[in-house]
């Protein structure tokens, strides 16, 4: 096998209830020597495609259609006339960034792609948002989880939860239900295995949210929405 995986981190501005926050993603590139396909392509496409060098872009896969999800989408893409995949519940979000433009391929549960010597498959994760979706390639142990599940639990966005009984229907139905040993990349922060994180869903689901385990971020550091602390609580109520 001669896949392998990349990460690529880029840093930019979103704008919550009229206020901006620093925002760091992960952009992951899957692939080998010649060809790949880039998830969560954010908002540097310089930068990624830095990382990509020569190597074809085969596509560009979005696990939702969030500004940080898609903002580097088009450009990386249109290199080398990729294709861009989004799910279509997530179109109208889309839209809000690309207003004169639509996705390729519209993702749906158990689609697959390929590239390489590997082959990635599409799980409806919703949650964050509607058509949230998560990438799991099994020749190479990993899940690309997006925001529906991080290194200290179920991801948010601006944080809150905005639909969190489909999010942890979709972490236990369908995530926890991969071998323990895979990998966790998600688009903010760092990655953690299956197996880490399946032993606290029991907590998560009767209301604690957060990694008993996990410390509260410092300050400047990370969210777990992957936004930075710069003096304003999120969502104050929230533990």
């Amino acid at each position: 096998m001669t896949a392998r995986i990349e990460r690529v981190v880029t840093e930019g501005v979103v704008d919550i209830d009229g206020t901006e926050h620093k925002v760091e993603n992960n952009t992951w590139i899957i692939g080998d020597d010649d060809e790949v396909i880039v998830i969560d392509a954010s908002r540097d496409a310089e930068k990624i495609l830095e990382q990509v060098g020569e190597r074809e872009v085969l596509a560009v896969i979005c696990t939702a259609g969030l500004p940080d999800h898609v903002g580097a989408a088009i450009e990386v893409a249109s290199r080398d006339e990729a294709v861009v995949a989004l799910h279509p519940k997530d179109k109208p979000l889309w839209r809000e960034t690309w207003s004169e433009t639509w996705p390729d391929i519209d993702m749906e549960d158990d689609g697959r792609f390929e590239v390489a010597d590997v082959a990635l498959d599409v799980m409806e994760t919703p949650g964050v948002t509607p058509g949230g979706v998560s990438i799991y390639c099994e020749d190479l142990q990993a899940v690309f989880t997006g925001k529906a599940l991080q290194a200290d639990g179920p991801g948010k966005l601006g944080g809150e939860y905005p639909a969190l009984a489909d999010q942890l229907t979709a972490i236990g139905g369908r995530l926890f239900t991969l071998p323990g040993e895979t990998r966790v990349l998600p688009v903010h922060g760092d990655e953690v295995t299956i197996g880490d994180l399946e032993p606290h869903f029991d907590d998560w689901v009767s209301g604690s949210l957060t990694r008993a385990d996990t410390d509260a971020p410092a300050a400047g550091g990370p969210l777990s929405d992957g936004t930075k602390i710069s003096g304003i609580s999120l969502n104050p109520g929230d533990d």
